[in-house]
């Protein structure tokens, strides 16, 4: 039994296809044999764009998805006896099956509130200090979202006061980034000025959400954390054979600026969706679009009867608020088409 694939889609940036950069690179690195396991030029070639890219000496990993890049860079910042603090919201907590207590051994994930997606800081203080005994498990690790699952940015200022918070503490900074570049883009600054510049330790960096096919990064900025990393990676089953084939897409979305440039794409299209269904009577945006997300309220009915014309779109985790999201893929044509519709169905009734 065969599915077609969804021709109206505003669910994922994951939906879309691969990029016209990452798709030349490939084919590029499919020439001829290349040594296995990441000894190899294409690999050695994306590293380095990587440590161009934020201006700075790091270690790199290549991993085949966000749950192993996630789950494996907290386990190697924690004993088993510790806790990661994030958002009650963070893809770690909702969506990874458990995965960063399971290569952790253990580690659990303690989690707090906060306005539009971001850590509320007066709560990770009171999480670490509301117990310092020897039966809770110690806090070790802060673990933000950028951008946030609910499609805000954390700005420059606000990472200034993540990092003071976590130094004072004594805690160690992961940033899980998915959408990294779409905050790079929205907020054109430099990638250090939202990484290692203000505090970050280890960054997952996602290519997959950026026209890639597979394939995360993980970056540690102190490269002491990222001591037989490589061990774990091996163990998880996340030591790619091939390696070129999940290297050499970073080196072409890299080589010339094309992640930026998609991530921009991606991002004024959620704009220019946000503000034209926002304008639709009975259409409220819940949260503000700041990248490649768009969150409204609609009518149960409305939600129905988009879903029975075929769009594709999650209500965000239970909330019943729709997220529209927008990919380097999406075009002025997908977005007037939903405007369109959005609109009938309000006109109807």
């Amino acid at each position: 039994m065969t599915t077609n694939p969804p021709k109206n889609q505003f669910a994922s940036d994951n939906y879309a296809g691969i990029c016209p950069e990452v798709w030349q690179a490939l084919q590029e690195a499919d020439s001829g044999y290349a040594t296995s396991y990441g000894d190899d030029p294409w690999t050695a070639k994306a590293c380095d764009a990587l440590r161009d890219f934020f201006e700075t000496d790091c270690e790199v990993f290549f991993v085949f998805n966000g749950t192993a890049a996630n789950s494996l860079s907290l386990a190697t910042l924690c004993q088993s006896y510790h806790s990661v603090i994030c958002h009650d919201m963070a893809h770690v907590e909702t969506d990874e099956c458990g995965a960063s207590e399971f290569f952790s051994n253990g580690t659990k994930l303690l989690t707090v509130g906060g306005k539009d997606g971001k850590v509320d800081l007066a709560e990770v203080e009171h999480t670490v200090k509301k117990r310092s005994d020897i039966h809770y498990p110690k806090p070790q690790v802060l673990s933000i979202t950028q951008t946030t699952e609910l499609g805000t940015i954390y700005s420059p200022d606000d990472l200034i006061a993540i990092h003071g918070l976590t130094k004072r503490l004594n805690l160690k900074l992961h940033m899980d980034g998915a959408r990294f570049a779409n905050a790079v883009a929205a907020s054109q600054i430099q990638p250090k000025e939202l990484t290692w510049r203000a505090g970050v330790d280890v960054l997952t960096f996602g290519g997959t959400k950026n026209g890639m096919p597979m394939g995360e990064a993980v970056v540690f900025f102190d490269k002491s954390l990222a001591n037989e990393f490589d061990y774990r990676c091996k163990q998880a089953g996340q030591l790619a054979s091939k390696m070129r084939y999940l290297s050499a897409p970073w080196f072409g979305l890299l080589k010339d600026g094309a992640i930026l440039k998609h991530a921009g794409h991606a991002n004024a299209c959620a704009r220019k969706l946000g503000d034209a269904i926002s304008a639709i009577p009975g259409v409220k945006r819940v949260h503000p679009t700041e990248a490649n997300a768009v969150f409204v309220q609609l009518p149960e009915s409305t939600i129905s009867a988009l879903r029975d014309k075929g769009w594709v779109f999650y209500t965000f985790i239970g909330s019943g608020h729709c997220r529209f999201m927008c990919s380097w893929a999406t075009t002025e044509a997908d977005i007037t088409a939903l405007t369109n519709d959005i609109q009938k169905i309000t006109d109807n009734g």
